[in-house]
């Protein structure tokens, strides 16, 4: 008889989150779905004592009811890291310090503990600096606090894009374009705001068409979709009113996937998210990919039983 495997969510605290719609919800209930323990502990819950890492985790019971999302947790107990048979790392960004201070405490039990995504990799893989690695498949792209190179750039490009480069979920992205009389307002706020560069892209017009989330899991493409940006907004993100639909991969899409795959597999990037505008590949997302839900329900696929399928051929299972 197999043992009853021990999951833990490293992830922010479920009563913070909207969980409508929530990919970290969903894995977790198919893992509890199959028979195995499933615990919950936050960033700040990881100690790192005796030369081993814990988490002051609770038993974490997740299910449906009335169509919506509920969820319950245990008495708290202090678990070693390596005791636990998987850990997915899913707390949402900001990409700050205390993402990367878990990065390394997770470390310590990377050896005996299969954690997804591996947080070596993570850390050396924030989306908007990763990317740059396929800069062939990119629209052109910026990345400094130089005013003078940022003008040049946008004399060149007339339209733009400027984002801060450890933002998500579309926050702070702002478009710039050739006539914007507050080009020299939005450089002082970036200045003043962020110590570390900022990106600066060129502006892609299909956006209004869309940007297309691809969802990979340990390689393999599992699924898309098509988020078109609300009236007046240039921003496909869900969360700010993006609507996603039904997507398909293009000969150019499968051609990035195909490029980028190995590399993801060689670092250990089992669940990425991957953005898509046009043409070109403007973001690979390690830390919280998103989407699968919405994958889910417009292709009447089921994600996460991939994605466990998957994990258990790692752990030989």
């Amino acid at each position: 008889m197999k043992k009853r495997l021990k999951i833990a969510l490293q992830m922010d605290p479920l009563d913070k989150l909207n969980l409508k719609g929530d990919t970290t919800f969903i894995l977790g209930l198919e893992a509890i779905k199959r028979g195995f323990d499933l615990f919950f502990y936050a960033p700040k819950d990881l100690i790192y004592k005796n030369s081993s890492a814990y988490a002051n985790t609770q038993k974490l019971e997740l299910a449906f009811k009335n169509g919506r999302e509920i969820f319950s947790y245990g008495d708290e107990k202090v678990l070693k890291l390596s005791s636990l048979d998987v850990i997915l790392m899913r707390q949402d960004p900001p990409f700050n310090m205390s993402y990367i201070t878990a990065t390394h405490i997770l470390e310590k039990a990377a050896s005996q503990t299969l954690i997804l995504n591996d947080p070596y990799h993570v850390r050396n893989a924030p989306e908007k600096i990763f990317v740059t690695e396929f800069s062939k498949f990119m629209p052109e792209t910026l990345i400094t606090r130089e005013i003078n190179e940022i003008i040049e750039f946008r004399k060149k490009n007339k339209n733009i894009i400027i984002k801060p480069l450890y933002g998500n979920g579309g926050e702070g992205v702002f478009l710039v374009k050739n006539n914007d009389s507050n080009f020299n307002v939005i450089l002082e706020n970036f200045l003043n705001l962020y110590k570390e560069q900022f990106i600066i892209q060129s502006y892609i017009p299909e956006v209004k068409k869309g940007d297309k989330r691809i969802i990979l899991l340990d390689g393999e493409v599992v699924g898309a979709i098509n988020r078109i940006p609300a009236k007046n907004e240039n921003r496909s993100n869900m969360h700010v009113g993006g609507k996603p639909i039904k997507t398909s991969l293009n000969k150019n899409d499968k051609l990035i996937c195909k490029a980028i795959s190995p590399h993801l597999k060689s670092k250990g990037l089992f669940f990425v998210g991957i953005d898509v505008i046009g043409n070109y590949l403007t973001e690979i997302n390690v830390t919280s990919p998103t989407g699968i839900r919405e994958i889910n329900r417009l292709n009447k696929t089921r994600i996460e039983k991939i994605f466990w399928d998957k994990v258990l051929q790692k752990l030989n299972y």
